[in-house]
């Protein structure tokens, strides 16, 4: 079942590419598609995974580590966990090519 969801993170465009350095390149397995945004406040991801177990894997085994370590060096603190919207999603079109922005 499709897991979505958005998470609003008070860390800047730098800190974020630090975090997307430390992960590689390698896309994680179940992940559909993953969006960033700026807000007032910092960034906003939204992602679509094909399942939670799929998100809740890549999360405890690629990117908490790495955001632990980034963040903490940011912030100089490590902040708690932000809270999670869950998104009902009725469908998600991918179309052939991304870009980043910056």
């Amino acid at each position: 079942m499709t897991y979505a969801f958005t998470i609003e993170v008070p860390i800047d465009p730098a800190t974020y590419a630090h975090i997307q350095d430390g992960l590689g390149t390698e896309k994680p397995p179940g992940l559909v598609v993953h969006l960033v945004q700026r807000t007032t406040s910092g960034l906003r991801y939204t992602d679509v995974w094909e399942s939670e177990a799929d998100w809740k894997r890549f999360a405890d085994e690629r990117l908490h580590p790495v955001v632990d370590r980034v963040v903490s060096a940011a912030l100089g603190f490590r902040p708690p966990e932000p809270s999670v919207q869950r998104l009902d999603v009725v469908d998600v079109w991918i179309g052939a090519c991304a870009t980043h922005e910056d």
